[in-house]
């Protein structure tokens, strides 16, 4: 049988990510469309930063600035 082919729009790529306060979360969800390009990852930290202001609004407690990110 023959294999599916990916869907890219449907592609994800995985991000360790380092607070400043030391805390970490890992294999935060970032779209693949908006990485690469002569920007690199760089784009991932403002999706990332997003993601954050979201869980922050509906958790109430927000999240300290990134420290540094990284592909898992």
């Amino acid at each position: 049988m023959a294999r599916k082919k990916p869907n890219p729009k449907a592609e994800f790529v995985l991000f360790n990510v380092l607070y400043q306060d030391g805390s970490q979360t890992s294999n935060r969800k970032v779209p693949g469309e908006i990485l690469g390009g002569l920007d690199g990852d760089e784009p991932a930290r403002a999706a990332i930063e997003a993601q954050d202001r979201e869980i922050a609004e509906r958790s109430g407690r927000p999240r300290g600035p990134i420290k540094s990110i990284e592909r898992a």
